[in-house]
């Protein structure tokens, strides 16, 4: 039985066919990234702790196809709470996945909740 390949594409909350375990609260920085691993995908995972919010991207920059957002620095343009690509500076929306900087590129975005202690990110 072979494995459906996945693609990084944006997951609504009511598409969420599976919540995949990520980590431990306590095993993320406050207001910062960390990257987990869900059948090939890296996802980039935010602890936006100054909003009280947590987020979930893929974790590949798609100016430069680098795997390096969860590096990015968090925080927010008016009140949209944004990352950036520590490489080349582009912002994206970690609620939408849009390009802030334009519209060349933008970020396929996944639906984070913590259960227990546990920071759970859904996929389809």
């Amino acid at each position: 039985m072979t494995e459906d390949i996945l693609e990084y594409r944006t997951v609504l909350p009511a598409q969420v066919t599976t919540w995949y375990p990520a980590c431990r609260v306590e095993d993320f920085p406050k207001d910062g990234g960390l990257c987990i691993s869900y059948r090939g995908l890296q996802i980039a995972v935010f602890n936006f702790t100054r909003r009280q919010e947590w987020y979930a991207t893929q974790n590949l920059c798609p100016h430069k196809h680098q795997m390096i957002l969860s590096r990015g620095m968090i925080g927010s343009e008016g009140d949209e709470p944004k990352v950036a690509c520590p490489f080349h500076k582009k912002t994206f929306s970690l609620k939408t996945g849009a390009n802030l900087n334009g519209n060349e590129c933008e970020l396929a975005t996944y639906p984070v909740k913590v259960e227990n202690g546990t920071v759970l990110v859904g996929f389809a």
